[in-house]
Formats: structure tokens, C-alpha cells, sequence
């Protein structure tokens, strides 16, 4: 709670009004926590064992290098074993092969595969092959090292981190995320993007960053996410994270750029309200200046994350019918239904005008 104790504090000061009380997260702690022998072989494997071993977890060493006993008899019951399973492998020879990932980034790399929280519309479903256990890669430093070999001359190159995770999830038990935004804090040219629902930042707000890690906070209505992102801090306790990474230091907080990703926008009942009033709360608490980015993502699904979806929460209330849909090709031929365009219209001039008045100072990267 102490992290909670030092926001109470800030925001009296600064007369921040906190529309829910926080409570605290308990942080994931999976069930089983397996290395392979090549895992074990990293210096960074070697620290995550000694890191789980001090949280009690519950650890398994492998005889070889595949990952077994993660299926059910049914696919729900595959979900939920793998969902508590986290595996400490060596990323692939493929995860070096950096691939481009716009409007987010330059380039995107991995520290893990895999996310512990619950939300009903997850974007992984269908992206990562198998049961969706989390792998966390223990041959970090060779990772970060590889992003070098990216770097535009004499220009600045963003790099993602999140695409298959939330990084700040599973540091905690890893340590990896801290590591990864020191390197980069290191790299007058490389700068990190990451996205998480959770809040524990503590860790976080002390490192030399120099202003090259973007944090961003994924955030939606709070009726979307308390009834479709399980296995998260609310929205209110995600906010108070985000303003104190966006804190200065002299302050108490991380001085970091910060951004917020609004996503998946939906048309719920009454969402002009339910959108206003978490605006209302951004506004509320980041009332100083601020390096402040939105990115604005619509909800999309494809048939084929519709079908596991359905596997993974058969009593899930998440609008996926296909009929009020349109439908729009990305550029390998695969289909996604998105929102009509009447639709998306209403929604991006909403939120364009409810940024543009409350953060003039903000830029939006990108609206999908």
C-alpha cells in the first residue's frame, strides 16, 4: 500500500477528486512456474528462478526444452491451466527478425508472449499459437541488444514492447521491464513504447529513463471494464498510476511521457456519459503539464478470434454480431468486422472533441 499512500498524499496537495475508492490490486502469482534448460542457462533465467523461489511460487525445472501439461479435456479447462502457467524459455531465432508495426511503432520486439488478465475481447486470441500459456524470454539482453541493429541514423526509432503482452503484468516476478527501459534510457536515439492495464509502477519511477520510455495506460469506459477486462485494476486505480509516472520527480513521481490508449471504443448504452466521465477523471488528475499522446482503437474482431473467443468465455456479454458490422480487409486478405462507418464517425468526433478541449496540449497518434 505504499504506493497508494504516496498518491493519497499527492492529490490532496493537488486537490485531485478520485471518484472510487482504491482498494488494491493483488498482483498475478501463477500456479506453476516452469524453466526449460536453456532458459536456465541465462544469467536473466538464473535471476527470475531466484525471484520466484522468493515469492513461493511454485517451480518446476524441465528435463528439455518444450513445454508440456498444458491441456485440458475440454478448451476451457486448457485455458484456464495455461492461463496459470508461466514459462521462462529463450525467444525463438524468428524473434529477432524485428517486424514494423504502424501507426505504434517503428519496430515491435518481445519480452513475453502471453498476458494473465481476462479481458473478454483479447486481441491475443488467435494471434499466439497454442494454449495461452505466458513465456517470458530469458535471453533478454540479447534481445535488447538486437534492437540496435534497428536504429535509424540520426533520427529517432521507436520500439514496442507490448504487442503480445503486458510487460508491467508480469515484473513483479521478472524484473525484465526495469531492465529494458534502463537500456533504452541508454540509447540517445531508440525510444520504448509500452501499454498496460496494471498499475503497480513503483518500481518503475526511480530508473534513468531520460525521457525515452513512453508508459501507456489502456483504458476504457468504466462499465466496458468492469464487465469485460477481469484480472485488472479498475480504471480509477490505472489513472492514479498514470499520473504518478507523469509526476515529476522533484514530486514524488517517474517524470515520464505518458499516453493513453483508449481501447476497444464501443457504442455501449449511454456512452457519451460513460466515456465523459472517465475523461472527467483524466482530467481531473493529470491537471499539470504533461508530454501526453492518445491512441484511439475501435473494437474489431475476425471470425477466427470470435471462435476462441467463444471457447474461452462461452457467458461473455461482448457484442460480436457479425450482422451489424462492416466488414474491412487488412492487407494479407483476412477480414476484421469493425463498426459501421456511420458509426465510427459519431464515435472519433466525440473523442477527437473531448481530447482536443480537455488536453489541447495532447497529440492523437491515431484513430482505427
Amino acid at each position: 500500500m505504499e504506493l497508494l499512500t504516496v498518491l493519497d498524499q499527492i492529490d490532496k496537495e493537488a486537490k485531485v477528486i478520485q471518484t472510487q475508492p482504491y482498494k488494491g490490486f493483488k498482483a498475478w502469482m501463477p500456479k506453476r512456474v516452469v524453466f526449460t534448460p536453456h532458459a536456465l542457462d541465462e544469467p536473466y533465467g538464473q535471476q527470475i528462478y531466484e525471484r520466484a523461489k522468493a515469492l513461493n511460487l511454485n517451480v518446476e525445472l524441465l528435463k528439455n526444452n518444450r513445454i508440456t501439461g498444458l491441456r485440458g479435456a475440454t478448451e476451457r479447462e486448457t485455458y484456464k491451466i495455461a492461463k496459470n502457467t508461466l514459462a521462462i524459455v529463450n525467444a525463438p531465432k524468428s524473434a529477432f527478425n524485428l517486424r514494423p508495426i504502424p501507426p505504434s511503432a517503428d519496430w515491435q520486439f518481445h519480452l513475453a508472449e502471453g498476458c494473465p488478465a481476462h479481458c473478454q475481447y483479447c486481441y491475443l486470441a488467435g494471434s499466439l499459437q497454442g494454449p495461452p500459456a505466458i513465456r517470458v524470454f530469458s535471453n533478454l539482453p540479447t534481445i535488447l541488444e538486437n534492437t540496435v541493429k534497428y536504429e535509424r541514423l540520426n533520427q529517432v526509432t521507436s520500439f514496442e514492447a507490448s504487442c503480445y503482452t503486458d510487460p508491467l503484468s508480469l515484473e513483479h516476478i521478472t524484473g525484465g521491464l526495469a531492465k529494458t527501459i534502463e537500456f533504452f534510457g541508454k540509447r540517445p536515439l531508440s525510444h520504448l513504447r509500452f501499454v498496460s492495464k496494471f498499475d503497480a509502477v513503483e518500481p518503475l519511477l526511480n530508473l534513468e529513463h531520460s525521457g525515452h520510455t513512453r508508459f501507456r495506460c489502456s483504458l476504457n469506459a468504466d462499465a466496458v471494464a468492469r464487465r469485460l477486462e477481469g484480472g485488472t485494476p479498475t480504471v480509477t486505480a490505472r489513472i492514479q498510476a498514470l499520473r504518478k509516472m507523469a509526476l515529476p520527480k522533484q514530486k514524488g513521481g517517474g517524470g515520464y511521457p505518458i499516453g493513453v490508449v483508449l481501447a476497444p471504443i464501443m457504442p455501449i448504452p449511454d456512452w457519451e456519459n460513460a466515456y465523459t466521465n472517465l475523461f472527467d477523471q483524466l482530467e481531473q488528475n493529470l491537471n499539470f503539464d504533461c508530454d501526453l499522446t492518445f491512441e484511439l482503437i475501435s473494437h474489431r474482431f475476425t471470425l477466427g478470434s470470435k471462435d476462441i473467443l467463444m471457447e474461452w468465455y462461452p457467458n461473455t456479454s461482448l457484442d460480436m454480431e457479425e450482422s451489424t458490422r462492416s466488414t474491412k480487409r487488412n492487407k494479407f486478405g483476412g477480414i476484421k468486422y469493425v463498426y459501421t462507418r456511420e458509426q465510427m464517425n459519431l464515435l472519433k468526433s466525440f473523442f477527437e472533441h473531448e481530447i482536443q478541449t480537455r488536453f489541447p496540449q495532447a497529440r492523437i497518434l491515431y484513430w482505427t
